[in-house]
């Protein structure tokens, strides 16, 4: 357990939390490493787990760019958010959540890639967005949708975030099917293990106190 201080102005602040200027750092950090792995992931047709691999999903059906879709698709799960982990944890989302649509909107106009290696794009991206959650989980902080959900069943039942979010990202990559050729499914689908993989070792609840 952490200890707490005491400020001049009497208000009782965890000295391991972070800083309003680290949560923001924090933040941008996170919304922009994840853009850069789900823009390697549409670089070569795949998908993965959750509310963005639905939006990539859609993205490759409809002629709407992937950063409005990731929006919209989002909306319906802040209602959730405000009813289980309160305003400040929906509010922080909402900006992650745009911040992402906005940087995957400039992000293809500053990288043109001639060629990329599918396998090394899948794990390249699933990597870095799995970083990347785990950086705005720790600053309180998600990417909206299956990320609430199962924030919430951790905390509440006591199930790995990880495992949760797994077990409902094959699902939706199992959906891909339909649009795309099995390989890149089938890649997809280990893609979405590893990115889940990388929260389930790295986040546990109480291990990491400054948030």
């Amino acid at each position: 357990m952490s200890s707490t201080t005491r400020t001049t102005s009497g208000i009782v602040r965890d000295p391991l939390a972070h800083s309003p200027v680290e949560d923001v750092l924090g933040v941008l950090t996170g919304t922009f490493v994840s853009s850069l792995g789900l823009f390697l992931l549409k670089s070569t047709g795949a998908v993965t787990g959750g509310t963005a691999g639905l939006s990539l999903l859609l993205s490759y059906v409809v002629p709407i760019p992937f950063g409005v879709l990731f929006l919209v698709v989002n909306l319906p799960f802040f209602g959730l958010a405000v009813w289980k982990k309160g305003w400040t944890f929906t509010l922080r989302t909402a900006l992650s959540v745009s911040l992402v649509s906005g940087f995957s909107l400039l992000v293809p106009v500053a990288v043109d890639l001639d060629r990329i290696d599918p396998v090394f794009a899948v794990i390249a991206g699933n990597l870095l967005a799995g970083v990347a959650l785990l950086i705005l989980f720790r600053h309180r902080s998600s990417l909206g949708g299956v990320n609430i959900l199962a924030l919430i069943l951790q905390e509440r039942l006591g199930w790995r975030a990880g495992y949760v979010q797994m077990a409902i990202d094959v699902t939706i990559v199992a959906c891909a099917f339909a649009v795309a050729p099995v390989p890149t499914v089938l890649l997809s689908a280990a893609g979405a293990v590893l990115l889940n993989l990388v929260l389930a070792l790295n986040h546990r609840p109480g291990r990491y106190h400054g948030v």
